[in-house]
């Protein structure tokens, strides 16, 4: 079973820059999106097998989280169940007999860190949420994390220690997240292997490959033993951010 996350920044503007082909190309049996920026009918994009959920923002053209699925759900939520969180659309979790599926656009920082101390308050209650699910069944978590776990996930560490994304903070937040019994699976299938998922439009950062990872699949441990593949799809363009995937083995 293929699972594929990609961070569009901006889904209008990716469906003109082959967006369809990829999708076709990945052949996921989950296609989860973030940063869509739409607002429900802005944009008929629905491919045939797949059904599809939306969370948008209620702010225009802002943050959003999409999936597209060939199974049909047991159950669908949206959020984290938190009013504070709950307005900028960055929450999907569809329930499958087997496992649940968490799709997730996690707050940036932004410049300044002047959201830091929302990210922190954010990371809790996202971690209370997922660890709930995982006491009843196996968890599959992925999406734009907006950290940098190790300084082998970024091109420059030495120069963005105190950036958005690489904060001691939000570092030793994602690392509590896995010791609350999650698995990087990509790092954890490719241990020494230097790869990236997002670059700036600066710098002509893509073409020299100063990225970031900062685009993951998590699973519980439960499904551990499910682990088949996982890969950075860093050859697909239409967006700062290449698609990661993950095949699960049910």
């Amino acid at each position: 079973m293929r699972f594929v996350s990609w961070n569009v920044n901006g889904l209008r503007a990716c469906a003109g820059k082959g967006f369809a082909e990829a999708f076709a190309s990945l052949d996921a049996d989950f296609f989860c999106l973030q940063e869509t920026k739409m607002q429900p009918g802005q944009l008929d994009l629905e491919f045939p097998g797949y059904v599809s959920f939306w969370n948008s923002a209620e702010k225009k053209g802002y943050s959003g989280t999409a999936i597209y699925s060939r199974h049909t759900p047991l159950s669908v939520s949206y959020g984290l169940g938190i009013d504070e969180h709950d307005h900028e659309g960055r929450v999907i979790t569809l329930e499958m007999p087997q496992f649940y599926l968490v799709c997730v656009y996690v707050p940036n920082s932004q410049d300044g860190l002047r959201r830091l101390d929302y990210r922190m308050t954010w990371e809790d209650a996202f971690r209370e949420y997922v660890t709930t699910l995982a006491a009843r069944k196996g968890v599959v978590i992925c999406g734009d994390l907006n950290v940098a776990h190790k300084e082998i996930d970024l091109k420059n560490p030495s120069t963005n220690r105190r950036n958005a994304g690489f904060t001691d903070e939000e570092r030793e937040k994602f690392g509590t997240l896995l010791d609350a019994g999650f698995i990087d699976t990509w790092r954890f299938l490719n241990p020494d292997e230097v790869k990236y998922s997002w670059w700036s439009y600066r710098f002509s950062a893509r073409e020299k490959n100063a990225g970031w990872r900062i685009d993951y699949f998590l699973v519980s441990e439960a499904l551990k033993d499910k682990l088949a593949g996982a890969a950075i799809h860093n050859e697909i363009f239409g967006s700062d951010h290449c698609p990661v995937s993950l095949d699960l083995d049910f």
